[in-house]
């Protein structure tokens, strides 16, 4: 005889996960009547269950607009999944022996939606370093691993670039510019070198990472202070590193160059 499976659900730890998935999902905060007509609750109900995922960390309140967000304990929890993931298992002792050679901060970033997303990270010993990124996200024009990775992705995505307008849309200005920045990089095999798009003072340096289609999936981002982040360290000795840890995570995707 078969049992419904629905008879061991418990209907509030459901709705508290649809909850969660909402906060994820959504890239703007999201306030109290929003979530419990989205969820099919009770204003009372949704806040006494989102009062109990802020209490865990799992969200987090903005009193002043009363409005909720995913919280800092949520991107913890999934670290701890993502890091079974392929994409970390095969990258994270390149960027581990990059961030020993050259005593910054490396990153292996993905693209989530249209943001970029700092999967994982190798951290330096220095005693000035820019704040962790791990778990943030960031609109993929703004900074160097997002372009490398756009900039590989498709040719199209540049002649769309050209025939929009998008004013400060995701702090973009000057779309010709970009679109111009975007050839570039394609045609220096997806290195891409940013100041300041990551905040004030902050360079970042990024190489595309591809799997055994050609396909863009990732790429490797050193993050430091553009005081040590100089141009001839970046050209002479942070590139060519960063190439050949993107080639080395490459061939374990299968890639093989032709």
């Amino acid at each position: 005889m078969e049992t419904d499976k629905s008879a061991y659900t418990v209907q509030t730890v459901n709705k508290a996960f649809e909850l969660l998935g909402l906060l994820s999902e959504s890239s703007t905060d999201l306030t109290l009547p929003v979530l419990a007509s989205k969820v099919q609750l009770s204003r009372n109900k949704a806040y006494r269950l989102l009062t109990t995922l802020v209490e865990n960390g799992l969200a987090e309140h903005d009193k002043q607009t009363g409005t909720y967000r995913l919280g800092i304990a949520s991107y913890s929890l999934a670290q701890k999944v993502i890091h079974s993931s392929s994409v970390i298992n095969l990258s994270h002792s390149v960027i581990e022996e990059l961030a020993r050679k050259h005593d910054e901060a490396v990153y292996m970033t993905v693209i989530r939606r249209d943001e970029v997303l700092f999967l994982d990270m190798a951290d330096c010993d220095q005693q000035i370093k820019t704040v962790s990124l791990l778990g943030k996200q960031f609109p993929y024009f703004t900074n160097a691993a997002g372009k490398a990775i756009k900039a590989l992705e498709s040719a199209e995505v540049i002649e769309w670039l050209r025939s929009r307008k998008l004013g400060k849309y995701k702090g973009i200005t000057d779309t010709e510019k970009l679109a111009t920045e975007l050839l570039e990089i394609r045609s220096n095999g997806g290195v891409a070198v940013d100041c300041g798009g990551l905040g004030e003072g902050i360079s970042s340096v990024a190489v595309a990472v591809k799997d055994y289609a050609g396909h863009v999936i990732g790429a490797i981002t050193m993050l430091g202070p553009s005081f040590r982040l100089v141009k001839e360290r970046i050209e002479n000795e942070i590139i060519p590193s960063l190439m050949e840890g993107a080639a080395a995570i490459s061939e374990k995707f299968g890639y093989a160059p032709v």
